[in-house]
């Protein structure tokens, strides 16, 4: 394989001119034609058309720039973990999550785990479930927690939680004198909604659809937390997952069951083949011990056993 004369193509490309490709590599204007030129003849092929001055972008070019980048994609994860292993060694531990449990939840664990002391550096990626897959498929993280939303394919998956999502409202609101929330309920008041590739509003709507109910839909977003400060500032109800509530209960958030289970599944995702490491097994036990102890302060929210 010709990297240097790809990686010239790649810079004019991205660059727009050999001027500034050169620039970009560090070397020079020539070298970059050269190498430009150099390629073309190896590959049998017209690149670029010189027009002007300029190098324009053949169709065979902008065909080639589609596989040349997918190729770097792996060269840059490569990159990746050769500064990973000269910072921290082995000593290092990668995980991602979606946001409901990702942005507090998986902190509190982390701060459980207390990496300092065990010569564990630790990175934490919080991004959607589509993108939690993805780095667990392209091995950067060790393993992952998502939603049930995506299909997981290629991946080693179980089952970490399976929670009942539960109605956020603010403080003022009438039915925060209610034990359990019925959907009728949320037909009768404005709505925060997930987006619609959510399976739990899937599920919702299904519920309500059997009892030929509607939501007055306020406002969509993908984002349990922002739903919940959305409630909380009394924009409308919401159904979302009780961990996420649980940071806003303190400035005044309410959560209360609904009468049907709408279930909110986190599903643990690793790479085929790639066990995980004893320090990944131990935080995987902090997890764990973490999800326990927030569930059972859940259910003494719920019921009204909490102080």
């Amino acid at each position: 394989m010709y990297i240097k004369e790809i990686e010239a193509f790649r810079a004019v490309m991205l660059a727009g001119s050999t001027g500034k490709a050169a620039r970009l590599l560090s070397v020079s204007q020539p070298a970059v034609s050269q190498a430009i030129r150099k390629l073309e003849a190896l590959a049998g092929l017209r690149l670029f058309d010189r027009i002007g001055g300029r190098l324009q972008p053949t169709q065979e070019a902008r065909a080639l720039m589609t596989e040349v980048d997918k190729l770097f994609v792996g060269y840059e994860a490569i990159e990746h973990r050769i500064r990973s292993l000269r910072m921290f060694g082995l000593g290092r531990l990668s995980i991602a999550s979606y946001p409901a449990l990702g942005i507090a939840f998986v902190g509190r664990a982390i701060a459980a785990f207390a990496p300092q002391t065990r010569d564990v550096r630790m990175s934490l990626q919080v991004g959607s479930s589509k993108e939690v897959y993805q780095l667990v498929s392209a091995g950067l993280v060790d393993f992952g927690l998502m939603n049930d939303e995506v299909a997981v394919q290629n991946v080693e998956h179980s089952d970490f939680s399976t929670l009942s999502g539960v109605i956020a409202m603010s403080p003022e609101h009438p039915l925060r004198s209610r034990r359990v929330i019925r959907l009728e309920d949320l037909a009768s008041d404005a709505f925060i909604d997930m987006n619609p590739e959510d399976l739990g509003r899937a599920r919702l709507e299904a519920a309500l659809s059997e009892r030929g109910l509607t939501l007055h839909r306020a406002i969509e977003t993908p984002l349990s937390a922002t739903a919940c400060e959305m409630a909380l500032a009394g924009v409308g109800l919401a159904l979302v997952n009780p961990i996420a509530a649980l940071d806003l209960i303190p400035r005044g958030l309410v959560i209360r069951r609904l009468e049907v289970a709408i279930n909110a599944r986190t599903l643990l995702v690793m790479r085929p083949g790639r066990p995980i490491s004893t320090n990944g097994q131990a935080f995987l036990k902090y997890l764990r011990l973490q999800l326990q102890s927030e569930t059972q302060r859940v259910n003494k929210l719920l019921d009204g056993q909490f102080s």
